[in-house]
C-alpha cells in the first residue's frame, strides 16, 4: 500500500478530506495534475463567501434567521423532481440539502474558526430570489465573507497539508494525472495514470500535458475531489439542459484551464454512476478580464440590485431578471428567447453613482483589500468615494465597458461593441424614463423599484452596498455607463452520486467499495444537493461540508 486513502485533487474538498485523515493519523496521498502552485484549487480564486445561518453577525445586523427558514429556501431553490424509480436521481441531493444547512446553521463557524478561518463582519444579500416566498432565492442575507476572500478559506487547509508533508504525515504527488481506478474483485484499490513534465507556470496558468511515464498507486480507498467541467465549452455545451434554451455560441471561463470534467468520465467508465449532469450553474454577469491568467479568462460582476438590465436588441428584462436576483431564471431570459437565441450578449445600463456604490467583482484578485485583511483599506474603498481600484481598471482597461454623458452618445458607442447594430436610443430612452418616473415615490409598482427599496431596509446593503434610488437619467449622478455582458461559465450541479458518508453509488445505487467523492465532483453531495438552483456561498460551503464527511467517515472505517 502506498498509502491508506488516496486523495484525488487538490482543490478544497480534497484538502479538507485530507487534513480529516491527517488529523485522525491516517497515511494520505494527494495526487493532482498540476503544480504546487495551485494547492488549493479554485477555491483560492473565488470570493470567499459562506452561506451560514442564524449567525452572531447576522442577529448584529438585525437579521432574523433560522434552519426552518433556510431549509424553505434550499428546498424552493432545489425543485427536487427526479425522485421516480428504484434509483432516482434525487435520492441523495434533498438528504445532502438538509445536512448542510444543517451544518451550516450548526458547528461550520465553529470547525472553520478552529482551522483558522476568520470573517468580515459583512453579510451580504446574494441571489435574492424569483418574488415568490416558496420560490427559489435567500429570504434574508446570509453571505458571510471570509477575511483573504477564497485565499481565506483555501490557504488555512492548504498550509494544514504542507505542515503534514514537511513533516512526513501527508504524500503530495503533484504533475500527476489519473487515467483510471484500479479495481480488484469489484473494489477500488487505487488509481493509475501518467506522471507530466515539470512545469513551473503560475498558479492558475495552464501547464502542459507531456507525459513522462506511467504510474499506479494503492491504497485502502479512494476520494474523488477532481471538481468539475467549467472550462471545458464543448462538454456544457453537450449537456447544456432544453429548459434553459439554446447554449451560447461563445462564453467566457471562470475557472481554470484544467477543470475540464475528465475524472467524471473515468468514473462513468468504471461503472460510478452519475447524477443530473444537466444540471448547472452559469453566471450571465461576465466580464472579458483585460489582465487574464487562464484562457477566456472572465470576471463575475457582483452587483447591487439598480442596475437596469436589457437584453441584446433592448429591451429591459423582466422579473425576475434583475442584478443579483435569480441566477439561472436571468440565464432562461436571455437563451429561451427565439428573438436574442442569436446573440450571447446582454447590457447593464446605469450611472457613475451606481458603479461607485454597487460594482464588485468575484475573485480573490479583484479584492485586495479584503484578500490582504486589511481593515482600513477596506473601509477606504467601500465606504469612500469612488469605485474601487479593480472596478476602475476594469472601465478604464475593458472591452466591456462604455461611457457617455448622454445617452445617445452611450447608445452608439454600445452598437459599436456589436457585429450590427441592434439598440434603438429612443427605445432605451422610453423604457428608462418609464422606470425614473417610478422614483417620484417612496412607494413603486415597478418590482425593481421595490426590490431597491426593500434592500435598502437592511442596514448592511444600504451602508456599504445599495445606492440611494435616483433617475438613471438624472446630469447629477452621471456619466451614464453601459456593461457588456457574457455567459460566464462556472459550476457543475449534478456528479457522482454519494450516500451521506460520501461513499461512490454504482448504476444500482450500491456503495462501490473504497470509493468515496467530495466537492463538486459528487455535485456537492448525492450528486445534487442544489437541486435546479443554488443559494449562494455554498459552492465553496458544499466542498467544506463533503470534504469533511468523507474524511471523517473514512477516517472511521479504515
Amino acid at each position: 500500500m502506498d498509502a491508506d486513502v488516496l486523495v484525488v485533487g487538490g482543490g478544497l474538498a480534497g484538502l479538507v478530506a485530507a487534513d480529516e485523515l491527517v488529523r485522525a493519523g491516517r497515511r494520505v496521498t494527494i495526487v493532482d495534475q498540476e503544480n504546487a502552485r495551485n494547492l488549493g484549487g479554485q477555491a483560492f480564486w473565488s470570493f470567499g463567501g459562506l452561506f451560514l445561518v442564524d449567525t452572531p453577525a447576522q442577529r448584529r445586523l438585525g437579521v432574523k434567521d433560522s434552519v426552518d427558514l433556510a431549509w424553505q429556501d434550499w428546498q424552493g431553490s432545489a425543485q427536487w423532481d427526479r425522485q421516480d424509480g428504484p434509483h432516482p436521481e434525487d435520492e441523495w441531493g434533498p438528504r445532502w440539502g438538509r445536512a448542510f444547512v444543517e451544518f451550516a446553521a450548526g458547528d461550520a463557524r465553529a470547525w472553520l474558526r478552529d482551522r483558522g478561518v476568520r470573517f468580515t463582519p459583512l453579510v451580504g444579500w446574494a441571489e435574492r430570489g424569483d418574488g415568490r416566498a416558496l420560490g427559489h432565492g435567500n429570504s434574508v442575507p446570509r453571505f458571510h465573507i471570509a477575511w483573504g476572500t477564497g485565499t481565506g478559506i483555501s490557504e488555512p487547509f492548504a498550509d494544514r497539508i504542507r505542515a503534514a508533508a514537511e513533516d512526513g504525515r501527508i504524500t503530495l504527488r503533484f504533475r500527476h494525472r489519473v487515467d483510471g481506478l484500479v479495481l480488484e474483485s469489484g473494489a477500488v484499490v487505487g488509481v493509475h495514470g501518467v506522471r507530466l513534465a515539470p512545469d513551473d507556470s503560475a498558479r492558475g496558468v495552464p501547464s502542459n500535458r507531456d507525459a513522462v511515464e506511467d504510474f499506479e498507486l494503492h491504497a485502502q480507498a479512494v476520494v474523488l475531489a477532481s471538481g468539475g467541467m467549467g472550462a471545458d465549452h464543448e462538454q456544457v455545451r453537450r449537456l447544456w439542459p432544453e429548459r434553459l434554451g439554446t447554449p451560447p455560441k461563445t462564453m467566457i471561463t471562470g475557472v481554470p484551464a484544467h477543470v475540464d470534467g475528465r475524472m467524471l468520465d473515468i468514473a462513468d467508465a468504471a461503472g460510478v454512476r452519475l447524477v443530473n449532469r444537466d444540471r448547472m450553474w452559469h453566471y450571465t454577469e461576465g466580464l472579458q478580464n483585460w489582465d487574464p491568467i487562464w484562457p477566456g479568462h472572465g470576471i463575475r460582476i457582483l452587483p447591487g440590485p439598480s442596475s437596469m438590465w436589457f437584453d441584446a436588441i433592448g429591451r429591459r428584462l423582466p422579473a425576475p431578471g434583475f442584478p443579483g436576483s435569480d441566477t439561472l431564471g436571468t440565464l432562461r431570459l436571455l437563451r429561451a428567447d427565439p428573438a436574442i437565441q442569436a446573440y450571447d450578449h446582454s447590457w447593464f445600463v446605469l450611472t457613475q453613482r451606481i458603479l461607485e456604490k454597487e460594482f464588485a467583482l468575484s475573485g480573490s484578485e479583484q479584492n485586495p483589500d479584503l484578500t490582504a485583511r486589511d481593515l482600513r483599506l477596506v473601509a477606504r474603498t467601500r465606504l469612500g468615494k469612488g469605485a474601487t481600484p479593480a472596478v476602475r481598471a476594469f472601465v478604464e482597461h475593458g472591452a466591456d465597458f462604455v461611457v457617455a454623458d448622454d445617452l445617445d452618445e452611450l447608445v452608439r458607442r454600445m452598437n459599436a461593441l456589436t457585429e450590427t447594430p441592434l439598440l434603438d436610443p429612443r427605445e432605451l430612452e422610453r423604457q428608462i424614463r418609464g422606470r425614473d418616473a417610478e422614483l417620484a415615490n417612496p412607494f413603486a409598482k415597478d418590482a425593481q423599484i421595490q426590490g431597491i427599496h426593500n434592500g435598502r431596509r437592511f442596514i448592511g446593503e444600504r451602508v456599504w452596498r445599495i445606492a440611494k434610488p435616483h433617475r438613471i437619467l438624472d446630469p447629477a449622478t452621471g456619466p451614464l455607463i453601459a456593461v457588456k455582458l457574457h455567459i460566464l461559465t462556472r459550476k457543475t450541479l449534478g456528479g457522482i452520486q454519494t450516500d451521506l458518508t460520501g461513499r461512490a453509488l454504482d448504476a444500482e445505487g450500491v456503495p462501490i467499495p473504497g470509493l468515496y467523492a467530495a466537492g463538486e465532483a459528487a455535485g456537492f453531495g448525492g450528486g445534487g444537493a442544489h437541486g435546479y438552483n443554488a443559494l449562494e456561498g455554498t459552492f465553496l460551503g458544499g466542498c467544506l461540508f463533503t470534504g469533511r464527511t468523507a474524511g471523517r467517515a473514512l477516517a472511521a472505517a479504515i
